[in-house]
This record gives structure tokens, sequence and C-alpha cells, in this order.
């Protein structure tokens, strides 16, 4: 940060514990800091800060970050951290009624194909690290977030049972194991005595960064493998109820986006039928 903005300090290191306790993932609170110390930055330009933060501010930001030609989802980021920054500060109302574009959201569901789920397994296993294969499997073969895939304990998981307990807000759900999953995580938790599941080279807790960047050499991100979870689930006519519970989806409006993508690729594989109908031509 720059020079004149070290009063700041203690109100964002106090923001971040309170992130903490509201069970918000490291790297999440990092992302929140950052943005917030460029905006300490913005206004110490302006001679004020984020003690005497102000609607008026706030919306000049917006202008500011508009004219340097950032995009329209990361305004909406980056005011989303400065909104959940007014609730800590009682003050939520200053970012009622700002003027901003409004985020086009994409509905696109990205997945693996039949094909590049069989690569995607093939590859990963052919490498031979163990504990990469697990993790391929676990994401891939339970939907889980990589927040909750990182902070996984031994007590989370009963091979007996063949289940996987994910934990959240005081909250909790349980998710079937498959066979092959509790086979790679059977093998792997014997590799190791430490109570994280997944662990680094050196014996620490398996950061979401090092997942994401182990993940890319296969051209994958954990959405993906998430959304591949939810979308199998559907075709193979599990219930929505059931796909949303084991997601842990709030609104169940999400987990229907796979029935509708479900559908469409329906109605272009009967168009396509429908179109190439045996009836001979010439």
């Amino acid at each position: 940060m720059k020079k004149h903005s070290t009063e700041a300090i203690p109100l964002i290191l106090d923001f971040c514990i309170w992130l903490e306790n509201q069970k918000k993932s490291p790297s999440t609170i990092k992302t929140y800091k950052r943005e917030l110390e460029k905006y300490q930055e913005w206004l110490q330009e302006k001679e004020t800060g984020i003690h005497h933060l102000k609607k008026a501010d706030i919306q000049s930001y917006i202008y500011y970050l508009e004219e340097q030609k950032k995009s329209v989802t990361t305004i909406d980021k980056t005011i989303g951290v400065i909104r959940t920054f007014s609730k800590y500060l009682g003050k939520p109302e200053l970012t009622f009624g700002l003027d901003m574009q409004p985020v086009e959201k994409n509905t696109q569901i990205e997945t693996l194909s039949a094909k590049e789920y069989t690569q995607l397994l093939k590859k990963v296993k052919e490498d031979g690290n163990l504990r990469n294969v697990t993790i391929v499997y676990v994401l891939l073969h339970t939907g889980i977030r990589i927040s909750e895939l990182c902070s996984l304990d031994r007590s989370h998981i009963n091979l007996s049972n063949r289940e996987l307990i994910v934990r959240k807000n005081e909250k909790q759900r349980i998710i079937p194991l498959s066979k092959e999953t509790r086979e790679f995580l059977q093998m792997y938790l014997n590799s190791h005595s430490h109570e994280a599941v997944f662990i680094s080279n050196v014996g620490e807790r398996l950061t979401e960064r090092a997942v994401q960047y182990m993940l890319k050499k296969y051209d994958v991100n954990p959405q993906k493998l998430r959304h591949t979870f939810c979308q199998r689930l559907i075709d193979n006519k599990v219930d929505v109820e059931t796909v949303s519970r084991l997601a842990g989806h709030k609104d169940i409006n999400v987990t229907k986006k796979y029935i509708k993508a479900q559908m469409n690729k329906q109605k272009v594989e009967d168009a396509i039928n429908q179109a190439f109908k045996s009836n001979k031509i010439g």
C-alpha cells in the first residue's frame, strides 16, 4: 500500500479476521484484502480513506474502473468486496442503488464429454501421482467444491459406510463414494498419517491454488468437474432434489439448469435424427 495508508491496515486486518469467522476460504480472504488495499490506495489519492466510506466515493470508483476498461464482471466482483466490507462496517446502505452495468450471466454449463472424461482419467493415472489421481476421482465422483476438498480431514471420510461427509457453516451433507474413489482414497490415506486428507510434498494441507495448478495441466478446472458430476447424475435419471442435496446447492434452481442443459442436448439430437432419417436420397 502507498504511504499515508497505514492507518487503514488495522481495519482491513480486522475485516479479514471477520471473514475467517464467516468461514471464508483463505484464497477468498486474500482476494478481498487485495481489492480493499487497491481501493484504499485510490481513496488516498482523493485525500480520504476507507475509514470514511461514502456512497459517492464508491460510485466514483466504479466510474474510474470503467475508465480503466475493466470488464463488467471484474467491476462487479470488486464492488462485491466493497459491499461485504460495508456490511462489516454496519453500513450496507452505502452500496444500495449504485449505477452499474448489469453482468451478463453465462448460462452455459461446461462439462466433460464421455471421451474427455475417459481421457482425463487415463492421463492422470499414466502420470502416476496417487494424490492427484485421488483428487480427480473425488472431484469427479462427489462434485464437491475445491474449498471443500482442501478442507477435508480423515474424520470426514468413512470408507466402511462408503461415504464422504462435507461440513460447511455448521451444516453437513453426506455423499456416497464410488468403488473406484474408495479404492484410491484408501491407498492414498495409507501413504501418509496427517489429519488433513490432501497434503503437499512438505506435509502441509494442500491449497486451492495448488489443486487448480495441478488440474490446469489436464486442461480442466474444479468447476468443470463439479458440473460433470451434477450433469451425469441428471442424465442418469437421478431426481433434481437429490442432486441439489448432494451438490450442496442453496437454491434448487441452480440444480435445475442441468435439466435444461439435458433437454437442449436432447432437442438437438432429436433434430439431427429427424433431419437424417433413413429416407433414401436419389
